[in-house]
Formats: structure tokens, C-alpha cells, sequence
């Protein structure tokens, strides 16, 4: 029989994220952060390739990347609700861990084996920082897949890519719980 954790499975069958618009300060300093970073680095990753890695966008480099995404979304034609909505997850925003896809040249792992586990990163960062006690929301949006924004704002090089923005903050208000996933819809069983 397993030893089974029940704390750590009552916080996965009810961990929400929170609204990036929703967080406030105080954010986590740096000392808070690294143990977030930490559990979010314990990812799978098979052969320990390590296909990704981390920016923390704080202060100033929040406001920077607002005008950025503003002048991106000009350039690229948006809309003014798609540009605004762009803009906003920097400006409503105090920090922000950009989760960065560096695919590793490897025979052995497929590059798409490399993006799920960027992926999983997003997640248990997500998830670590709410453990943390913090608010957190992992967004992407059309700034993430936009390679000038990506060059200009983060320095990334061509062959990198944003997995997400994990927002982390101050939860100001609780979101209403959402509909999940029926499972009797999405899980089959195979037993021959």
C-alpha cells in the first residue's frame, strides 16, 4: 500500500488560479521566490536536458513590456482589444516568471517531449506559488509567440520561446469555482 500524502492531494483536487488582474502587491521577494523556482525546477524532464529556464520580470521591466506589447500590437495590425489585452497582463501586473522553452540538442529527446516539460514547469510554478499561500496565473497570449517581443523584451534568442507568464501576487479576491471536467466524458478504460 502507498503512503499517501492527503494534504498534498486536497490542494491539487482544489487549486484555482487566480486572476492575474486580481493580484495585488505585496509579491514575493527574491528569498520567496527560490524556493517556488526550486519546485518548479524538480519538472520531469526526460534526460535531464533541462529545456528551459527562467526570467523574473519585476518593477520597471513590467511597465517596459506594457509599452512594448502596446507598440507590438500596432505594428502587427491588432486589434485595440486584442493590443489592450496584450498590454494589460504587464500593466495590471507586479511580477511575473517568464517560463523560457530552450530547446537542447539531443538524438535521444524529440523537441516535443522538450515543450512538454516546459509545459509541466509552467505548471508546478503555478501550482508552488499557490501552495506558497500567493496568487498565481500562468497567461501567454499573442506577446508570447510574437519573436520581436520575445527578442526586444526579454532578450530571447530566435530558437527560444515563452511557455507562459506565471503572475505571482497578493490574491485580492477569491474567484467563483469554475465547471470542470466531467471525467465519465474524458476517461476510458482499457482492460484487454
Amino acid at each position: 500500500m502507498p503512503d499517501p500524502n492527503p494534504a498534498a492531494l486536497d490542494f491539487l483536487l482544489s487549486r484555482r488560479s487566480r486572476p492575474a488582474k486580481t493580484l495585488v502587491p505585496p509579491v514575493p521577494n527574491r528569498d520567496q521566490l527560490m524556493p517556488i523556482l526550486t519546485a518548479a525546477a524538480r519538472s520531469p524532464d526526460h534526460g535531464k536536458l533541462e529545456p528551459w529556464r527562467f526570467i523574473v520580470v519585476e518593477g520597471a521591466a513590467m511597465a517596459r513590456l506594457a509599452e512594448l506589447a502596446e507598440t507590438r500590437g500596432a505594428a502587427l495590425g491588432k486589434s485595440p482589444e486584442d493590443t489592450a489585452k496584450g498590454r494589460s497582463q504587464f500593466d495590471q501586473g507586479n511580477l511575473a516568471v517568464a517560463v523560457v522553452e530552450s530547446h537542447k540538442p539531443s538524438d535521444k529527446i524529440p523537441p516535443i517531449e522538450q515543450s512538454y516539460s516546459a509545459g509541466a514547469v509552467c505548471l508546478a510554478l503555478l501550482n508552488a506559488a499557490l501552495a506558497s499561500g500567493w496568487g498565481a496565473n500562468w497567461l501567454s497570449g499573442w506577446v508570447s509567440h510574437d519573436p520581436v517581443f520575445r527578442a526586444q523584451g526579454l532578450g530571447l534568442a530566435p530558437e527560444e520561446r515563452i511557455a507562459g507568464f506565471i503572475h505571482i501576487g497578493t490574491e485580492q479576491s477569491a474567484p467563483p469555482e469554475r465547471p470542470r471536467p466531467d471525467l465519465g466524458q474524458i476517461v476510458q478504460w482499457v482492460t484487454e
